[in-house]
């Protein structure tokens, strides 16, 4: 059987975890503890190590579901995570104080470190309407980046599978 592995990164709160679990075929492998940075996020839990879980598609090929931590404390196991991935999935908390900054972070780190296909969710826009989403669009075409990004619900299934496919399509299309 084909294995496969993707990885989630983004901040603390964007769905890492809720995302994984959406997906998941398998009970998810979840290193959630109580969160003591409560000036970062209000959240109860967050992620200390990894999150994973295990998605089988049609014809058999299984794909590893990698969540990394969203707590910058934490980077240093991002690379580890990454390794042999077919690609990244950058989740942006579209209620964060500013998303862009957020978006702006993640990709220079995964495009530095990971040389492969990455696509952007934009999750919690039900917390923050009145803030446009083509934001993540005008900034992508302004620093000349070609990346897909997709308002997302992490709690949906085929909202975070919508991702994953995007990233298998990029395979098809090399």
């Amino acid at each position: 059987m084909q294995r496969l592995k993707i990885v989630f990164s983004g901040p603390m709160g964007a769905g890492k975890t809720q995302a994984i679990a959406s997906l998941s075929d398998t009970p998810v492998v979840s290193t959630e503890v109580q969160n003591t940075d409560l000036d970062s996020h209000s959240k109860v839990l967050t992620t200390v190590g990894m999150d994973y879980g295990e998605l089988t598609l049609e014809g058999g090929a299984g794909i590893g579901l990698y969540g990394t931590p969203g707590q910058e404390r934490f980077s240093f196991i991002w690379p580890i995570l990454s390794q042999g991935a077919l690609g990244v999935v950058i989740l942006i908390d579209h209620s964060a104080t500013d998303p862009l900054a957020d978006l702006a972070k993640y990709l220079d780190t995964f495009s530095k470190m990971y040389n492969g296909r990455i696509v952007i969710g934009v999750s919690q826009v039900d917390k923050m309407p009145e803030r446009d989403t083509s934001i993540y669009r005008d900034w992508l075409d302004k620093n000349q980046l070609n990346l897909p990004v997709y308002p997302v619900d992490m709690r949906k299934k085929d909202d975070v599978l919508l991702l994953v496919e995007t990233i298998i399509a990029s395979l098809e299309q090399d």
